[in-house]
């Protein structure tokens, strides 16, 4: 079976690697593809991005699943292009995919069916959300209403901070971000306290499996200092994810999603992540759904993956997860990204990347934002670059083996963190 993963950054490199190792995959395309991909022998990058452009490839060419990886072709109705043409890709419908391209969406549908999360209130106005914060008072989250690529989230500790982000999101619109029907929107919600996991979840519109527990980081340097990322860090499995936990998870939050997005006239196929807060005394709350895997999460997960991936993915686009186990490395993951210099706001593109160290069966560079460039050389195309992600008995091993294949990677301004895991630790 031939496979296409639509996508171009460290989620989809990690998604090709572990399809290929599929049994019953004999090819496994990449669009458009990163470098990393374009250097591996057993993947072919295809440079293209239109959904049309790809449904036509994926006709033409006899693929029999294809794996959409980002947000935006999904946000853009690619799941719904290759569906009226009888292909089986796995992910959601442009209608259920708001469940993340519309932060206001998602939180109309929470309340609706009674999902727990932080209270809200969405704006358009700037002197309403000023007003709103001013009466709210901060700690308080402002959120820009659109795909911001993970970095649309201000956890503002100080009223300024708040009134800073919505100038920043509504007002100047710096991140360019535009909610379903046009224009900017925030939604500004309340601070919740606690720690935050990634429960991810395969759907097929009625049964949910989920996928080991993971745990990312967001801020862009130690100690949970600094601006909010995309994530530059995870690991796999996540102690804060107790038994109890993951129950609460299912059944308050992953369950009831899926029942009201079925009801609702959308049922939810495709990976589900839902960012939670866990409090102190073991309770959930929603922070947001994403639409997809997580990034860096997948680098860990896939890591510890066991099971024919192709074949579980395959399954759910017949509806058939209830007839699926997954089986899971008992070993801990853990990946740390390298980021450009200048990111998250301003990364800076186009400085060449030395050192990488050869593919091991336990410690893996997964590429994000990397390009060859004329001479052939790899060169920084984007904010995250690289995941360096390794796989031993405990979380310590795993992070002192990540940061020695790290240590040897090189980039001018290259950012990273020294303590992902420190929470498990």
């Amino acid at each position: 079976m031939k496979v296409l993963v639509i996508g171009g950054g460290g989620r989809e490199h990690a998604l090709a690697w572990k399809l290929k190792q599929s049994e019953g995959v004999s090819q496994v395309f990449v669009a458009p593809g990163n470098a990393g991909t374009a250097r591996d022998p057993d993947l072919v990058n295809l440079p293209m991005t239109d959904k049309m452009a790809l449904r036509e490839w994926a006709q033409a060419n006899g693929v029999g699943l294809t794996v959409v990886g980002p947000e935006a072709p999904l946000a853009a109705g690619v799941v719904d292009e290759f569906r009226a043409h009888g292909l089986a890709i796995f992910g959601p419908t442009q209608a259920a995919a708001q469940l993340e391209s519309s932060k206001a969406f998602s939180k109309a549908f929470m309340q609706r069916h009674s999902i727990p999360t932080a209270a809200y209130q969405a704006f358009t106005d700037p002197a309403q959300a000023h007003a709103y914060v001013n009466a709210q008072g901060a700690p308080i989250v402002v959120k820009a209403d659109g795909l911001a690529a993970g970095k649309g989230v201000v956890v503002a500790m100080t009223l300024a901070e708040a009134h800073d982000a919505i100038d920043f999101m509504l007002v100047d619109n710096k991140l360019g971000v535009t909610h379903n029907a046009g224009g900017a929107r925030v939604v500004i919600e309340e601070f919740l306290e606690g720690e935050e996991a990634s429960f991810i979840v395969l759907c097929d519109g009625v049964n949910a499996l989920p996928l080991a527990t993971s745990q990312d980081h967001k801020r862009l340097q130690d100690a949970d200092q600094g601006p909010n990322t995309g994530g530059m860090g995870a690991y796999s499995p996540a102690p804060v994810v107790t038994p109890a936990v993951h129950q609460r998870a299912m059944n308050e939050v992953i369950l009831p999603t899926l029942r009201g997005m079925s009801a609702d006239g959308n049922p939810f196929t495709g990976f589900l992540y839902a960012g939670l807060m866990i409090t102190p005394e073991g309770r959930v709350k929603t922070l947001e759904f994403n639409a997809r895997m997580g990034d860096p999460e997948t680098q860990p997960i896939l890591m510890r993956l066991q099971s024919n991936l192709a074949q579980v993915l395959l399954a759910a686009t017949r509806t058939e997860l209830d007839r699926v186990q997954l089986q899971w490395d008992p070993r801990v993951a853990l990946g740390v990204v390298m980021a450009a210099a200048g990111y998250p706001l301003e990364p800076r593109k186009g400085d060449v990347i030395t050192g990488l160290p050869p593919d091991a069966a336990d410690t893996m560079v997964f590429h994000a934002g990397t390009a060859q460039d004329a001479q052939g050389q790899v060169v920084v195309s984007g904010g995250r670059v690289l995941c360096v992600t390794a796989l031993a008995g405990t979380v310590a091993d795993a992070r002192t083996q990540a940061y020695a294949a790290l240590d040897g990677i090189r980039f001018d301004g290259a950012q990273f963190r020294r303590d992902i895991g420190y929470r498990a630790l």
